[in-house]
């Protein structure tokens, strides 16, 4: 199956079933931005480090990568960005597109697939972006080895990550359900417990993948922090869900 195809389709679906991530920021959240006042995330809860930031973004050149639904990017716009926005959803594209218009701002809008090479020349871009979303591809390092050649050199890539404890256990997250890794394409099993059609196609992450990853595609790894689900008995009992990474292009 062309997975990933098949996951921009589950998207829009859940965007149209007002998923959290589909929900574009308002014209009031917009305006306050523009006065610097702004909360921006790349997991569910914490919030990203001011000094993760250029110390100021106009000009800066800054893409979005699997950033689309409206939350990033408008307000990485209203600091003075010059932004470009690639996802494979076509509603989460739709809504970057809809506030764009109500705002008044420009933005490049690109529908693509992240497991392709990147349609940006080598050094574009200051600034990458990506809230999770590389637990619905394969393999993360062609991400990390793309994100390195299209960003100056200096750049920064903000990026959050899946740590894969969701995938241990069942949907009440009370029972080990599965062993790692988790790989529908993989694990007949896992199509049979977790219906694709309900969750798409999601594949677990080591901190080898993620992290040592981008070292290895030549990032050095300045910050970093942990975050929990946004409800349910994982985040009852704080246990850290997901990583988010501050890295720069040596």
């Amino acid at each position: 199956m062309d997975y990933t195809k098949f996951n921009s389709k589950i998207i829009d679906q859940w965007v149209e079933e007002g998923w959290e991530w589909g929900k574009p920021i308002s014209h009031e959240e917009y305006v306050k931005a523009q006065k610097g006042e702004f909360r921006m995330v790349l997991t569910p809860n914490r919030e990203i480090p001011r000094d993760w930031f250029p110390e100021s973004l106009i000009g800066k050149k800054v893409l979005g990568l699997a950033s689309g639904g409206g939350q990033q990017m408008p307000i990485l716009a209203a600091l003075g960005a010059d932004c470009t926005v690639f996802d494979y959803s076509q509603k989460q594209l739709d809504a970057e597109e809809t506030v764009a218009k109500r705002e008044g701002y420009d933005i490049e809008i690109i529908r693509g697939d992240m497991t392709k090479l990147l349609p940006f020349a080598n050094d574009s871009f200051d600034l990458i972006i990506q809230p999770v979303a590389n637990c619905y591809i394969e393999d993360v390092q062609h991400v990390w080895e793309e994100s390195h050649r299209i960003l100056k050199k200096g750049g920064r890539l903000l990026v959050g990550m899946d740590n894969g404890i969701n995938y241990i256990f069942d949907k009440t997250e009370t029972k080990l359900y599965h062993a790692l890794p988790y790989n529908p394409l993989q694990d007949d099993k896992i199509k049979e417990e977790f219906p694709l059609e309900e969750d798409g196609v999601q594949f677990s992450h080591t901190l080898d993948e993620q992290l040592r990853g981008q070292i290895k595609a030549g990032f050095q790894i300045v910050d970093l922090y942990e975050d929990t689900n946004s409800e349910g008995k994982l985040h009852d009992f704080n246990i850290p869900t997901f990583w988010a990474s501050y890295s720069v292009k040596k």
